[in-house]
C-alpha cells in the first residue's frame, strides 16, 4: 500500500479520522414518529448554525432537521467566540426545534437541556465522565484538570423555531489544542472515539430529553431536567465570578439553578443574585 502524503487533504487523508456515514446515520435516526426528520452531512461550511437558521427562516427545513459538518471554518460559541478544529476531529452539528407546546419564556432551557443530553449520551457511548459548566460548556478531566471539550449555542430561527448547535472535540490531540484549557474525549481517556455511534447516542438522548420537556410544557422541575442538570453541573457549590453585560461582574458561591435556568450566586453581602447571561469563571477556593 502506498503511504499517503501528509499534505493530502482528501477525505481519507487522516486514517484516524474517517468520515461520517451519512446514509447509516439517516437509517439509524430518521423514523416515523421520531423527532429527527433529516440528517445531512456536509464536508465543510462556515457555521452549521448559520446555515440551518437560514434554511428555517426560508421555510426549507422542518423540525428535527440535523445538519452536520465534517469541518467548520467560522463556527461560533457564546459571545461570538470562534470555534475551530481540524476536519473530522469532532462532532459539529446543529438541530432545528420548534417547541410549539412550550411557552417562549421557557425556551431558555434548551441549551441546558442539550447539555444534559450530550453529557448523558457521551457517558454511555464514550465511557468518559463529563460535567457541565453553566450555562453551556461540556467539561472533561485531562491530567487531573478540568478542560472544555464542547460547547452549545442556541439561536432563534424565525418566530417558531430554535436552532441549537453543538461542538464536541472528539479526537483532538494535545498539539492541536487551540488553548491550554481545551480538551477532547480522546485526551480524557474515552473508550470509543468512533463519531458515528457517538453522534447517534447524543441525538437519541437529545430526542428523549426534548420529548420529556415538551410533554411537561417546558416545566424543568416536572420533567426532571432541573434536578438532573444541577446534579451534573460542575459550577454549583463553587466560588465563581460572573462577567455580566455592561462590563460588570459579581462574585459569590454558585448555589442553585433556578426555574428559569439562571445561575444563583450567594454573594458576600448575603444576597442571592440570579444571573441569566454572562461569562462564568470558576475560581479556586480561598
Amino acid at each position: 500500500m502506498t503511504p499517503r502524503d501528509a499534505s493530502d487533504d482528501s477525505r481519507w487523508s487522516d486514517l484516524d479520522r474517517p468520515p461520517l456515514n451519512a446514509a447509516a446515520l439517516r437509517r439509524g435516526l430518521v423514523r416515523a414518529g421520531g423527532l429527527w426528520s433529516d440528517v445531512e452531512v456536509v464536508q465543510r461550511t462556515g457555521s452549521t448554525n448559520s446555515d440551518l437558521v437560514a434554511r428555517a427562516e426560508q421555510g426549507k427545513a422542518a423540525e428535527g432537521a440535523v445538519l452536520v459538518a465534517e469541518e467548520q471554518f467560522a463556527g461560533r460559541g457564546r459571545l461570538d467566540r470562534r470555534w475551530t478544529a481540524p476536519a473530522r476531529s469532532g462532532l459539529f452539528f446543529s438541530v432545528l426545534l420548534t417547541p410549539a407546546e412550550v411557552p417562549v419564556a421557557r425556551w431558555g432551557w434548551l441549551p441546558l437541556l442539550t447539555g444534559v443530553a450530550v453529557a448523558t449520551g457521551l457517558s454511555r457511548a464514550a465511557g468518559v465522565d463529563t460535567a457541565l459548566k453553566w450555562p453551556n460548556d461540556l467539561l472533561v478531566t485531562v491530567g487531573g484538570e478540568e478542560r472544555k471539550a464542547g460547547g452549545i449555542l442556541a439561536e432563534r430561527a424565525g418566530e417558531h423555531g430554535v436552532v441549537v448547535g453543538v461542538g464536541i472535540n472528539v479526537t483532538l490531540r494535545a498539539d492541536e489544542l487551540p488553548v491550554p484549557q481545551a480538551g477532547s474525549l480522546a485526551l480524557a481517556g474515552a473508550v470509543s472515539t468512533d463519531r458515528d455511534p457517538l453522534l447517534r447516542a447524543v441525538l437519541r438522548s437529545l430526542a428523549d430529553w426534548y420529548g420529556r420537556w415538551r410533554a411537561a410544557g417546558g416545566d424543568p422541575a416536572a420533567c426532571g431536567l432541573q434536578e438532573t442538570y444541577a446534579a451534573g453541573c460542575a459550577t454549583l457549590g463553587r466560588p465563581v465570578r460572573a462577567q455580566l453585560p455592561g462590563n460588570r461582574s459579581i462574585s459569590g458561591e454558585a448555589v442553585a439553578v433556578d426555574g428559569d435556568g439562571r445561575l444563583v450566586l450567594a454573594t458576600e453581602d448575603g444576597v442571592q443574585e440570579p444571573v441569566g447571561a454572562g461569562d462564568i469563571v470558576h475560581l479556586r477556593p480561598a
